[in-house]
This record gives C-alpha cells, structure tokens and sequence, in this order.
C-alpha cells in the first residue's frame, strides 16, 4: 500500500488525538459485542502511543490481551464519490477494526500498517464510530513469539498467568501511531515500484505503476528539488532517464520527486507524488558500496522508546535523535529489532542516514535450554507468518533510498540444526520480494556452530566480550575479539559488521581504573573493540548498543531498562558519545 499522501486527488483527515480506552480486563469485549454500541467506562488515551505507562494502573501496564480504542468523527458529503480507508499505521500486534459497528478488517503483525476499505458502510455528513480493539498476546507462531504462562506449580494464585517473551525491550501495545482516514479517487494508483542505476552519470529509474480502475493516459514527471521536471515518461511500466541526475548519497541527501497523473478524457483522476533517491547498493569483495563507493556504517542499533509515550511515534524526539546522530558523525543505524514508523523512514531519506531495515524476528532464543526451531515452538505456521511480515515490509519500504539491507531477524538459535532449513526457504522467499538489496541477518554465536550465516551476503555479529562474558576483563577483548573476526573470516569469506557491543552505564558513575557500570567502563569498552575493527579491511562498520537506554521488562539484571545508550532514555549524553563524536568525525577506514 501507499503511504497517505495529499494531492489534488486524495484528502486525509489525520485522527490523531484523545481517544476513549478500556482494558478488556475480564476478557468479555468480543462476548458482550462492545463494538456495536459506544464503549461506557472508558479512559482518555493518547494516539498515537502505548497504553502501558499513561496511566497510574499497573493492571494495564502489564495488561495481556485485548484492549478498545473508540473515537468519533465526521467524514464530510465531498467523499461522495470516493474510495474511503482507514489507515491504521501500527496496532501492536493484532488490530480489529469496525466503523458505525461493522467490521472492516483485521491485521496480525504490530509494526507494519494495513488498511481497511470503509466506503461502504460510512456515513457522509455525519458522525461516524471508530473503534479499534488490539491485542497484544505473543505465540510461538507469532513474529515476534512469545508465550503467556499460568503456573500450576503451588507457589502462585490459581489462574495467575503473565506473558513471557525473549527479547530485552518492554512489550509495548497500542496505537503507535497514526490513525487516519484517507479518501482516493474510484481509479487510483494503489502501488509503485521505484529502481534506480547509475550509467555515465545519468540517472536510470525502472518503474511500475500499479493502477486499479481505466483510465486514458498516464503521465509521469520526475521534478528536482525546485520543482523542475528534469525528465518524464508516458508509461506506467518503464524506465526513466535523468541526466546529470544528482545521488542520494548518505549524508548528502537529494530527493525527486516521482510524480504520477491518471487521466480519463483529459481529466484528471489521481495524483500521487513520492519522493526518491537515485542511488545504487553493492556488495563486492570486502567492501558495501553505495554509488559504487566503500561505506563505512558508524552508527548504532536503537529503539523506538521515550518516557511515558513508549513507542508512540513522536516527532520531536526523532528529529532530536538525528540530529544527535549527526553531531556525533553518525551515518547509519539499524531498526533493532522491527520496523520503525514511515515517518521516521521518510525522515531518513530527507537527512541522509543509512538504514538496516529489521524484521521483528527477535526472541526466537532460549539460551540453550530448549530446542526453538521444532514443531513445539517455531514451527512452519511461524516461518509462514514470517514471510509474510517480510513480504509486508518489503512492500512497505522498498522505494526507500535510506533502506540499503534487509535484516531478516536477531539474534535467533542459529546453532540449532533445524534453524537451517527455516532460514534457508526464509532467505529464498526474501529474495523474490526485492533484489536490488543484500539480506543478512544478526547472529551472537560463534562462527563454528552457525547455521544460518551461510545464507546471507554480509556478516552482521553482536558482541558482549567482557560484559556478558568474562565481566569486567577488558583486557581479554582484543585477543578473543581478534580470534573471533578471523573465525568468521576463514570461513565465510564476507564483510563483517559488528551490529552490537557495549556496557550497561549508569550516568554519573564513575572509576578509575574503569569498573563495570561506570561512564569509564563503557568507553574502555568500546576502544578495545575499536582497536580490532580497525585492523581488517573486511570489517565494513560498528553500530555501538544503544543509541539511548530503553525499557525492558522487570529482571535482576535490569535496573529500569536497559542502561546501554550512550544517551540515557532523556537523550542526555554520556561520556562514551563525547568519545564516539570524536572517534566518527575523524574517522577513516
């Protein structure tokens, strides 16, 4: 689907706001039909957001299962003749939808949008009931997976349960982001592909323009950054010349706009204008290269995570976190561990920050003390919900010239046997999807036991040396991360990214000589592991975890979240990005 765009043709009215709320807490919402009638005992609740740190209840911070939203607005009589949709950018992870009582559609998988045709049943002129249930329960066969346990085991109440999940961010759930209505015209543009070359300077754009509906004529215009039509075309299948194009490079952003006009008898019936970079993504040899040049990815792996909004998109700490990122000399980073929100996307290609675009594919992990890739757990109804996930995100994300690799999943039980077969058709299916782009995916075990790396095109490691393992050792980091490099080396012969390093830091702790926890610790750390990234040319980048501290669930180890940023969560900086700044400034590979 499109991201929603104004033009001549289309109009949007963006709902976000203060919506009604109430935690289904008893389970009763589907029985009782809360959908056919307006919700009563509600709460007021921001869009978008999560739910869980709005209010002073801690039944709904850690709520398991469904949840209502409901607001009420007025779809105006110049919709008559148009396509209307609801546009719901994220509901994590399963959202219903019905409009005046009726149903209009569902969507499993929380970070990716859907869409639901309401044109039937609005009522033009009048108020009109949205709501919108979501539920937040985690299976085996869901992406991310997880599962909700009731211990029989004496020591808890009777019907106790809580949900348990395998990866170190808290559960988040609600409307994440925008919700909103959108009309189009009867004959409208429903999807573009966009492909971009190089060739003796000029810009080459491969295109196909899906349309549903007749129309008489198409016309294409490719505009610079004034508005000047550089070059055009009369296809909706075909291929464009720029001349002198100017690249989208990373951090010299330069966006065209690709404009569409339907016609039918010399009238205009849709109009859609998508921004696009020309820019070409390689790998070769020891070296990623964008615009046929080496790109070395300074960055970090973050999260989508603020005080109290949670995960609800919010756009002044975006802008806040690139421009952080620019002024430390970042130039990349990775949507650890699921897609961010299109804003945040589209943002990316206007600043010029590079993109390792993730799956949620994470927690598929039990340490080794159970088996993950088997019938039990994840099983093929799981690698099935996760092609489709890519198969969404792909479609979402692919005209993006920020996206530059797709990461298929985190941290999973590559060492197990039976995760080969999984990942091998997973890599396959992805492949299909888009192959303009490399794939890999994150790994954290060791180069001798891992059955997946086989199937990606460059390495992406996570490493803890020092911290998880060997505590607070920093002088065994060069040796073993040296041994490490030249494992993986030796026998996959491909670019190496470490994707994660890094100490949990509690600002304003300080030792020396460095201690685990302390702002001096965290930048001994990093050195050790800089030091080493530096020797080889097939090392091709370093993301540093995190870019902030973030949320988890409540563990031992975990004091309020985890401390791993070199900004805290209120994006206040520690020591480690004053020495990272000086590092990626007057970095060279």
């Amino acid at each position: 689907m499109l991201y929603p765009r104004e033009s001549e043709t289309r109009e949007i009215k963006d709902l976000s706001g203060i919506w009604k709320f109430k935690a289904d807490k008893q389970n009763e919402g589907y029985g009782k039909k809360w959908f056919a009638r307006p919700l009563v005992d509600t709460i007021a609740m921001p869009v978008p957001s999560s739910y869980n740190d709005i209010t002073q209840d801690v039944e709904i911070k850690n709520h398991i299962g469904d949840v209502w939203y409901e607001t009420e607005c007025f779809i105006p009589e110049t919709w008559k003749d148009k396509v209307i949709l609801i546009h719901v950018g994220s509901a994590t992870h399963v959202g219903r939808v019905w409009i005046n009582g009726v149903e209009v559609g569902s969507h499993t998988g929380g970070h990716l949008p859907f869409e639901c045709n309401v044109t039937a049943h609005a009522r033009l002129g009048q108020p009109n009931r949205i709501t919108i249930a979501v539920n937040n329960i985690l299976t085996w066969q869901s992406i991310p997976p997880g599962e909700v346990i009731t211990p029989n085991d004496g020591a808890h109440p009777k019907g106790y349960r809580f949900q348990d999940f395998r990866f170190d961010f808290f559960n988040y759930s609600g409307l994440h982001r925008p919700v909103k209505l959108v009309a189009v015209p009867r004959t409208q543009v429903t999807d573009i592909i966009v492909i971009t070359d190089i060739k003796s300077g000029a810009g080459i754009i491969d295109h196909q323009v899906t349309v549903n509906g007749k129309y008489d004529r198409i016309a294409i215009t490719i505009k610079d950054k004034t508005g000047n039509p550089v070059a055009t075309g009369k296809t909706a299948k075909g291929s464009i010349r720029v001349p002198k194009a100017i690249l989208w490079e990373p951090g010299k952003a330069y966006l065209y706009t690709f404009e569409i006009q339907l016609f039918q008898d010399e009238s205009l019936v849709d109009s859609y204008r998508l921004p696009i970079g020309i820019r070409t993504v390689a790998i070769k040899g020891d070296k990623f290269l964008i615009n046929n040049k080496p790109f070395y990815f300074k960055g970090f792996g973050k999260h989508e995570d603020a005080d109290i909004r949670g995960k609800g998109l919010d756009h002044a700490i975006n802008i806040k976190d690139f421009n952080l990122m620019k002024w430390m000399g970042a130039n990349s980073f990775r949507t650890s561990h699921y897609p961010y929100s299109e804003e945040l996307m589209n943002l990316a290609d206007e600043e010029g920050l590079v993109v390792i675009d993730e799956t949620p594919a994470v927690g598929m992990n039990y340490w080794r003390q159970k088996d993950i890739f088997c019938p039990e757990r994840v099983n093929d109804k799981t690698l099935a919900n996760h092609i489709q996930v890519m198969r969404e995100l792909v479609a979402r994300d692919k005209n993006h010239p920020c996206v530059v690799m797709w990461s298929v999943a985190n941290e999973p039980a590559s060492w197990e046997k039976s995760s080969g077969p999984y990942f091998k058709t997973l890599f396959a299916a992805s492949r299909k999807l888009d192959a303009t782009r490399p794939y890999t995916f994150v790994s954290n075990v060791g180069a001798d036991e891992c059955q997946v790396s086989c199937y990606a095109d460059m390495l992406c490691i996570n490493r803890y040396n020092s911290w998880y393992a060997d505590s607070g050792h920093l002088e065994l980091i060069e040796f073993q991360f040296r041994n490490d490099l030249l494992a993986w080396r030796r026998k996959f012969k491909k670019p190496i990214l470490l994707a994660e390093y890094g100490a949990d830091t509690i600002e304003g702790f300080h030792s020396d000589p460095p201690v685990m926890f302390t702002e001096e610790y965290q930048c001994a750390m990093l050195s050790q592991f800089h030091k080493v990234l530096d020797e080889f040319p097939f090392t091709v980048g370093e993301h540093v975890w995190a870019f902030s501290d973030f949320a988890t669930k409540q563990e031992t180890i975990r004091i309020k979240g985890n401390k791993k940023g070199v900004f805290n969560r209120q994006r206040e900086p520690k020591a480690a990005a004053h020495m990272l700044r000086q590092r990626w400034l007057n970095f060279k590979k």
